[in-house]
Protein backbone atom coordinates (compact mmCIF):
# COMPACT_ATOMS: atom_id res chain seq x y z
CA UNK A 1 0.00 0.00 0.00
CA UNK A 2 1.07 3.13 -0.58
CA UNK A 3 1.55 5.88 1.69
CA UNK A 4 -2.61 7.08 0.60
CA UNK A 5 -3.92 3.91 0.60
CA UNK A 6 -3.88 2.45 -3.18
CA UNK A 7 -1.94 -0.48 -4.35
CA UNK A 8 -0.12 -0.31 -7.42
CA UNK A 9 0.92 -3.40 -9.63
CA UNK A 10 2.10 -5.04 -13.25
CA UNK A 11 -1.79 -5.45 -14.89
CA UNK A 12 -1.59 -8.58 -17.24
CA UNK A 13 -4.52 -9.93 -19.24
CA UNK A 14 -6.69 -10.40 -15.71
CA UNK A 15 -7.46 -6.75 -15.28
CA UNK A 16 -8.36 -6.09 -18.48
CA UNK A 17 -12.29 -5.08 -17.46
CA UNK A 18 -10.85 -2.38 -14.81
CA UNK A 19 -8.33 -1.24 -17.72
CA UNK A 20 -10.96 -0.59 -20.09
CA UNK A 21 -12.88 1.53 -18.08
CA UNK A 22 -9.77 3.53 -16.68
CA UNK A 23 -8.39 3.56 -20.58
CA UNK A 24 -11.84 4.72 -22.18
CA UNK A 25 -11.96 7.79 -19.16
CA UNK A 26 -8.67 8.60 -20.25
CA UNK A 27 -9.45 9.10 -23.96
CA UNK A 28 -12.53 10.81 -22.75
CA UNK A 29 -10.53 13.52 -21.19
CA UNK A 30 -8.83 13.71 -24.74
CA UNK A 31 -11.98 14.26 -26.31
CA UNK A 32 -11.64 11.02 -28.34
CA UNK A 33 -14.56 9.33 -29.34
CA UNK A 34 -16.15 6.11 -27.10
CA UNK A 35 -15.22 2.46 -28.18
CA UNK A 36 -14.62 0.18 -25.17
CA UNK A 37 -14.39 -2.60 -27.66
CA UNK A 38 -11.55 -0.74 -29.73
CA UNK A 39 -9.96 -0.09 -26.10
CA UNK A 40 -10.07 -3.83 -24.74
CA UNK A 41 -7.85 -4.69 -28.65
CA UNK A 42 -5.85 -2.17 -28.24
CA UNK A 43 -5.13 -3.26 -24.28
CA UNK A 44 -5.04 -6.89 -25.09
CA UNK A 45 -3.30 -6.92 -27.89
CA UNK A 46 -0.44 -4.32 -25.79
CA UNK A 47 -0.29 -6.52 -22.51
CA UNK A 48 -0.28 -10.26 -24.85
CA UNK A 49 2.07 -9.02 -26.95
CA UNK A 50 4.64 -8.04 -24.40
CA UNK A 51 4.75 -4.48 -26.10
CA UNK A 52 3.84 -2.09 -23.32
CA UNK A 53 4.07 -2.56 -19.00
CA UNK A 54 0.95 -1.52 -17.15
CA UNK A 55 0.97 -0.25 -13.84
CA UNK A 56 -2.93 -0.59 -11.94
CA UNK A 57 -3.42 1.64 -8.99
CA UNK A 58 -6.45 0.34 -7.08
CA UNK A 59 -7.64 1.44 -3.45
CA UNK A 60 -10.18 -0.87 -1.60
CA UNK A 61 -10.31 -3.21 -4.28
CA UNK A 62 -11.31 -0.30 -6.99
CA UNK A 63 -9.37 0.39 -10.31
CA UNK A 64 -7.97 4.12 -9.27
CA UNK A 65 -5.79 4.86 -11.85
CA UNK A 66 -3.01 3.52 -14.45
CA UNK A 67 0.16 4.02 -16.40
CA UNK A 68 1.06 3.30 -19.13
CA UNK A 69 5.26 2.44 -20.45
CA UNK A 70 6.31 1.72 -23.74
CA UNK A 71 10.13 0.13 -24.34
CA UNK A 72 12.23 2.54 -27.04
CA UNK A 73 15.98 2.74 -26.81
CA UNK A 74 18.67 5.61 -27.33
CA UNK A 75 21.43 5.17 -29.83
CA UNK A 76 23.47 7.58 -28.93
CA UNK A 77 23.11 6.45 -25.17
CA UNK A 78 23.41 3.52 -26.33
CA UNK A 79 20.23 1.61 -24.14
CA UNK A 80 16.76 1.22 -23.21
CA UNK A 81 14.33 3.81 -22.51
CA UNK A 82 10.68 3.64 -21.26
CA UNK A 83 7.95 6.25 -22.78
CA UNK A 84 5.15 6.62 -20.28
CA UNK A 85 2.69 7.31 -22.50
CA UNK A 86 -0.43 7.67 -20.60
CA UNK A 87 -0.71 8.04 -16.64
CA UNK A 88 -4.30 8.77 -15.67
CA UNK A 89 -6.45 8.53 -12.14
CA UNK A 90 -10.00 8.56 -12.24
CA UNK A 91 -11.81 11.71 -11.26
CA UNK A 92 -12.91 10.11 -7.77
CA UNK A 93 -9.57 9.44 -6.38
CA UNK A 94 -7.95 12.36 -7.27
CA UNK A 95 -5.71 14.48 -5.13
CA UNK A 96 -5.02 11.51 -3.01
CA UNK A 97 -1.17 11.11 -4.30
CA UNK A 98 -2.30 8.19 -6.26
CA UNK A 99 -0.60 10.15 -9.68
CA UNK A 100 2.44 10.28 -7.47
CA UNK A 101 2.49 6.78 -6.56
CA UNK A 102 2.06 5.77 -10.34
CA UNK A 103 4.52 8.05 -11.26
CA UNK A 104 7.02 6.09 -8.23
CA UNK A 105 6.43 3.18 -9.38
CA UNK A 106 7.45 3.85 -12.85
CA UNK A 107 10.16 4.97 -11.95
CA UNK A 108 10.99 1.86 -10.02
CA UNK A 109 9.95 -0.33 -12.85
CA UNK A 110 12.45 1.23 -15.28
CA UNK A 111 15.09 1.14 -12.50
CA UNK A 112 14.64 -2.20 -12.48
CA UNK A 113 14.15 -3.21 -15.60
CA UNK A 114 17.63 -1.42 -16.40
CA UNK A 115 16.74 1.75 -18.36
CA UNK A 116 18.51 4.76 -18.97
CA UNK A 117 15.48 6.63 -17.92
CA UNK A 118 11.97 7.44 -19.41
CA UNK A 119 10.22 10.10 -21.14
CA UNK A 120 6.80 11.47 -21.57
CA UNK A 121 5.03 14.25 -23.36
CA UNK A 122 1.64 16.02 -21.85
CA UNK A 123 -0.49 18.85 -23.83
CA UNK A 124 1.30 22.47 -22.93
CA UNK A 125 -2.45 23.13 -21.73
CA UNK A 126 -2.05 20.24 -18.75
CA UNK A 127 -0.97 22.55 -16.46
CA UNK A 128 -1.80 20.24 -13.49
CA UNK A 129 -0.05 17.12 -14.77
CA UNK A 130 3.05 19.75 -15.52
CA UNK A 131 3.24 20.73 -12.09
CA UNK A 132 3.20 16.79 -10.89
CA UNK A 133 6.06 15.88 -13.00
CA UNK A 134 8.30 19.14 -11.99
CA UNK A 135 7.13 18.36 -8.45
CA UNK A 136 8.45 14.94 -9.05
CA UNK A 137 12.20 15.79 -10.59
CA UNK A 138 10.85 15.33 -14.21
CA UNK A 139 12.62 17.78 -16.03
CA UNK A 140 11.09 19.43 -19.36
CA UNK A 141 13.19 19.15 -22.61
CA UNK A 142 14.52 22.38 -23.47
CA UNK A 143 16.81 21.04 -26.01
CA UNK A 144 15.06 18.97 -27.96
CA UNK A 145 11.67 19.81 -30.75
CA UNK A 146 9.44 17.53 -31.25
CA UNK A 147 7.13 17.02 -34.42
CA UNK A 148 4.63 14.60 -35.44
CA UNK A 149 3.85 12.97 -39.27
CA UNK A 150 0.45 11.73 -39.23
CA UNK A 151 -0.96 9.21 -41.69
Amino acid sequence: MGEHGARVVAAGPEHLDELVVLFEAYRAFYEAPADPGGSRIFLSDRLNGGEAHVLLASVENAAAGFTLLYPTFSSVRRGRLFVLNDLYVDRAFRQRGIGRQLLDAAVAFARSAGALGLQLETQRTNTVAQALYLEQGWEPDDEFCTYHYCL
